[in-house]
Formats: structure tokens, sequence, C-alpha cells
């Protein structure tokens, strides 16, 4: 995530703060996001005089420019949670602000469009959902094991609920691959993908090629995930990774726990 990204996000927030809060009350979210107010004890608000609330956001705006990318990153997201908790009715209009610069907000924590889009998110398993979520937070936040684990993790939870729902043995003795293809198998997307089509006008001939070759690219994504997971991915965050294969790896995640559940 660039840091042009960040900041924008930051002029969202900016905004919220700035509106809705007291002067006193932006220096302890910001406190408590991580920044550094030391550097804001000169301003101080007085009945009859002081820095006004715009002389704070102006300082605030100059000491953020010197906050690391990933410093920066993370407490967007404080200052998300604070707002929020502090304010619940504030969340639609943050949330109505972020998403025009290509953010959201996903169960209290502030995420790009670009990484995982809520709307994909409704109709899935919760505990799916969760680990989704979580795996969006960790890339936004630069944890890319950490992100790529989650990912695995949310396909792992579908896929053993189809084998038991199905009655289809033991996940946990099958390799990533073989479960995200056994599950999809038994999950009826394809037939009723096919029933859509014929029911759009499609022969058969059209028909039978893209089910088989839908079903191949959701085969290789599934690969290419376990293939990540063995290298890159483990508990403690240790391991190199790639993030544009991280990136991918989140957006194969959604597409083919989408895929296992849409029957």
């Amino acid at each position: 995530m660039s840091q042009v990204n960040v900041n924008i996000a930051w002029s969202a927030v900016r905004a919220i703060l700035e509106n809705n809060f007291s002067f006193n009350t932006i220096k302890e979210i910001m406190g408590l996001a991580g920044f550094d107010v030391t550097n804001l004890s000169h301003l101080e608000q007085r009945s009859g005089g002081g820095a006004s609330k715009g002389q704070l956001m102006t300082a605030i705006d100059r000491d953020l420019v010197k906050v690391l990318h990933d410093d920066k990153r993370h407490l967007i997201n404080i200052l998300v949670e604070e707002i929020v908790q502090r304010r619940p009715d504030l969340e639609g209009q943050l949330e109505k602000y972020l998403e025009r610069l290509g953010w959201q907000i996903i169960e209290g924590n502030a995420i790009p469009i670009e990484i995982l889009d809520k709307s994909d998110l409704p109709e899935l398993p919760s505990q799916a959902k969760t680990d989704l979520i979580k795996a969006a937070s960790r890339f936004r936040d630069g944890d890319l094991s950490g992100s790529l684990g989650s990912a695995c993790a949310a396909i792992d939870s579908v896929t053993s609920d189809i084998y038991t729902n199905r009655n289809l043995g033991d996940p946990g003795v099958a390799a990533f691959q073989e479960r995200c293809t056994v599950a999809i198998k038994n999950s009826g997307l394809m037939m009723q993908l096919s029933q859509e089509l014929h029911a759009l006008g499609w022969e058969e001939r059209r028909v039978k090629p893209l089910i088989e070759n839908f079903r191949g690219a959701l085969n290789q994504a599934a690969y290419i995930m376990q293939s990540l997971r063995a290298q890159m991915s483990d508990v403690h965050g240790t391991k190199p990774a790639l993030r544009s294969l991280v990136f991918d790896s989140v957006k194969f995640a959604a597409i083919l726990v989408r895929a296992m559940n849409d029957a």
C-alpha cells in the first residue's frame, strides 16, 4: 500500500476528528493511537485565547509527515477504532468519507478496498469471514506471512465444514490443494453454474469447456496457495514473503471460499 494511499485515508479521519471532537479529546485520541503528542504540548486551548483546533490539526499534519509508513498505517487503524468506539454514530459518516477514497470499515478495521471488498463477505461463513478480514488487516500492516496464514485458514475452515457435512472423511490427511478440489467438487457449484448457463441459452459445447477451465483455474489457485503456504507462511512471521504474491493469495482465498460456499 503506497504512502499516498495512507495519507488519503488520514484526510478522511482528520475531517471526522476536527469536526466532531474537542481540542483535548483529539490530543487524547492521537496519543492513544501512538502519535507523539509531546510535540503538541505547546498548543493549549484556554478560555478567551490559546490555540484553535485548526492550529492543532495543522501541527498534527506537520508531524505526521515524519511518521514512518508502516507506523502511519497502524496509527490510522487505531484512530478509526477509537472514533467508532467513542462515537458509534459517526461510523457511517467516516465510512462514507473513506469509501470515496478507496477505503472501508470492516468490523472496526480500516482496510483498503483494493485488498478486500466487504461486499464479498456477507454470504460467507462467519469463521472464513473473520479469517479473511484478518488476512487483509495483516497485509495492510505489513505482516505478509501472517496474512498468508490467515488467508489459508479461511479456506481450511470452509473445506473442513464441507468434509464434515458431506461425510468425506478426515480433511487433515489430505493436502491443501486436494481438500480444495474435493470441496469444490462436492459443493455443487459447477452443476449450479452449468444449469444457470444453460438457462441463459448457452449450448452444451460452450458450457462444458468453460466449466472445465473454471474448475481448472480454481484448482491452480489452490496449488499456488499450497505452495506459498509451505514456503512463506509461519505463525511467527519470520519467513520471507513476496508482497505481490501474498496480495494475490488474499484475492484467491476470497474467490475459493466463495466458490466452495456457493452451492
